[in-house]
């Protein structure tokens, strides 16, 4: 699944950065690493932007990068 995909409030771990080029460098340069948890905190009214949370800071990125984010979902009991 794609970090697009993952409704607020929910959170999930990175398990690939997809991207080619200079948008793959400063997506990891944001810190969007594999292993890395990251959890949806707001989506703008017509959903682009989506604000994240991620190692203890607010990250806001465009609807269109984070399609290209690989994660798997958190389940309650992790």
């Amino acid at each position: 699944m794609t970090l697009d995909k993952l409704e607020t409030g929910n959170s999930a771990v990175i398990t690939a950065v997809g991207g080619e080029g200079a948008l793959r460098c400063r997506l990891l340069d944001m810190g969007l690493i594999p292993r890395t948890k990251v959890m949806v905190r707001k989506v703008a009214p017509l959903g682009d932007p989506i604000e994240l949370f991620l190692r203890g800071y607010e990250l806001t990125i465009r609807l269109e990068d984070a399609q290209k984010i690989e994660i798997e979902a958190i389940t309650e009991k992790e």
